[in-house]
């Protein structure tokens, strides 16, 4: 099968922390919604493409070992249309639970998932987008009432608890930018996706003076935010750290421990030619950029504590005193 066009080229940034602590090239797994094809035939596209073996998991979920890529997870976005022994809390019995998926197909969008990959290969993602472009996929700008995610899962460089205070305050500080720059669809306010972060919150970590051990990082995340709604999903990551911990705190939330950050972006414009993973993914590397200067992260964060203006006007400002 010939490779479809990529989208107009867009260079994808590296961080300044390319080796974990192991001396490993650092990876990144990637997270796509979309409406359309099924998830069999985009598995079964893919394969055309990129090889590996299909292995059906049930009628709506599907995995493609063995590809180009490494392995590719595509299902329908429910936990409760995947009938398995351990995911059956509402009853359905495996041939209800396809029924309700193959009507529930219309409504629900596919969930794409890569798995983890070197950060100097994730232009191989957008060949896979625009494969699944060429049989009819659909984004946000296709939905008038849904909207599309796109999901990062960088793996942290350091597994300790100044990497992960350093990385979080980075992206509070810059989140006005972040949202400013992705312009999320207004689909998004509607369905009140990834709440921010409480200001009470953010102004006491962001202090020069807040560099906390592991302990007292994942008790003052855990109080302030029991949710995976935020914009970075810390939970993954601190259940790595401490699985007995946050359990406690959230013995229902479903949470898959690993040790990577978890960025949910709101926009998935898949159909569209032109659209491209790079320009969201090189924004988080602005921000292991400004995690990383930790003497420029705190003073960062003083000015932060200073600022008594708008979300807007901090947006302006921190581009200027961070990025530039």
């Amino acid at each position: 099968m010939a490779q479809p066009a990529l989208p107009t080229e867009i260079a994808f940034s590296l961080p300044p922390a390319l080796l974990n602590e192991a001396g490993e090239t650092r990876t990144v797994g990637v997270e796509v919604e979309f409406a359309g094809p099924s998830a069999e035939e985009t598995a079964r596209t893919l394969q055309k493409a990129l090889g590996g073996t299909v292995i059906e998991e049930d009628p709506h979920a599907y995995r493609l070992d063995g590809s180009s890529i490494g392995s590719i997870a595509i299902g329908l976005d429910s936990r409760m249309l995947h009938p398995s022994p351990n995911n059956n809390k509402l009853g359905f019995l495996p041939r209800l639970a396809s029924w309700f998926g193959s009507a529930a197909s219309y409504v629900i969008p596919c969930e794409l998932v890569t798995e983890p990959i070197p950060f100097d290969r994730l232009r191989e993602v957008d060949q896979v987008l625009s494969i699944l472009r060429g049989i009819g996929a659909k984004g946000t700008q296709d939905a008038p009432f849904y909207a599309f995610g796109l999901h990062f899962n960088p793996e942290i460089p350091r597994q300790n608890a100044r990497t992960a205070a350093a990385f979080l305050k980075s992206f509070v500080l810059l989140n006005s930018w972040l949202r400013r720059e992705v312009a999320p669809d207004r689909t998004r306010d509607i369905l009140g996706f990834a709440a921010p972060f409480p200001e009470d919150y953010v102004r006491r970590i962001v202090s020069p003076d807040y560099w906390p051990e592991i302990d007292e990082f994942i008790d003052d995340y855990l109080i302030a935010n029991p949710t995976r709604n935020r914009d970075l999903d810390l939970l993954p990551l601190l259940y790595h750290f401490d699985c007995v911990r946050v359990r406690k705190a959230l013995p229902n939330e479903k949470i898959n421990g690993r040790p990577t950050f978890h960025y949910r972006l709101p926009d998935a414009r898949i159909s569209d030619a032109g659209w491209s993973i790079a320009p969201d993914w090189n924004r988080w590397v602005t921000v292991e950029r400004l995690a990383e200067d930790h003497e420029h992260l705190n003073a960062v964060g003083s000015v932060f504590l200073s600022f008594e203006g708008e979300s807007k006007s901090w947006a302006d400002l921190v581009e200027h005193i961070a990025l530039s």
